[in-house]
């Protein structure tokens, strides 16, 4: 999943995103208001956490924005006021969460982990199904449910996978994958992405699972299991 860091702070916003990567997030930091509102708008983040006080741009108007632009992300906000008012303000503006600095580290990566894993129709889990697929989200470990066997997977490989198991079924485009794996202003070569996918394939092929990455000429890549086939369902 790919988390946005919007604070002024360089320091902070560092060790925030050094901390959230351990977690096996992928990160991006905004360092100025005007560019954490370029970057939300993106839509390709799974959660924003968004100072108030930001150069160019509030964090309150970010939000408005963003909540305007019917962009649905989570979003922590950050401030070093504790008022009410202020907490008020953001949550009733659409933010998901608000912490108030100064703030351990392990509270925040706490409330990341709530907002991202929060669905009322499901448990809590630290694993992604797809098809005969489990992905274990916390240790990177990829196994067929129908054989039991697994292996790990590389950060990169563990990111893409996780957005061809989330969109299961449909088509993504190689544009798609590259915001959401190496970031919006990546500077990554073409073939990049053909590598990672072959290396999935591979451990695919290693696991015994029939999934497959079906590429499609000049749309992008699908997720796709064997046909009517869907374990648990």
């Amino acid at each position: 999943m790919r988390i946005l860091v919007v604070e002024d702070e360089r320091t902070l916003a560092e060790i925030m995103a050094s901390s959230l990567k351990k977690e096996k997030y992928s990160v991006d930091i905004s360092l100025d208001g005007e560019d954490g509102l370029d970057n939300a708008l993106s839509g390709i983040y799974n959660l924003i956490i968004l100072d108030i006080m930001l150069p160019f741009v509030d964090g309150i108007t970010i939000l408005k924005k963003i909540r305007e632009n019917n962009i649905n992300t989570k979003v922590i906000m950050l401030s070093a006021k504790s008022e009410l008012e202020d907490k008020l303000l953001g949550l009733n503006n659409g933010a998901d969460d608000y912490i108030t600095k100064p703030f351990h580290m392990e509270e925040l990566i706490a409330r990341v982990n709530v907002q991202l894993r929060k669905d009322p129709a499901k448990k809590l889990t630290d694993t992604l199904e797809a098809y005969d697929l489990k992905l274990n989200l916390k240790t990177s470990e990829l196994s067929c449910k129908t054989t039991n066997d697994s292996i790990e997977v590389g950060f990169k490989e563990f990111l893409i996978l996780e957005y061809l198991m989330q969109n299961k079924d449909i088509i993504v485009s190689k544009e798609q994958i590259y915001d959401k794996v190496w970031g919006i202003n990546n500077t990554s070569e073409s073939n990049n992405l053909e590598a990672y996918l072959s290396f999935i394939r591979r451990k695919l092929k290693m696991i015994n699972s029939n999934v497959s990455i079906r590429s499609i000429r000049g749309l992008g890549y699908k997720l796709e299991g064997a046909k009517n086939e869907e374990i648990g369902k």
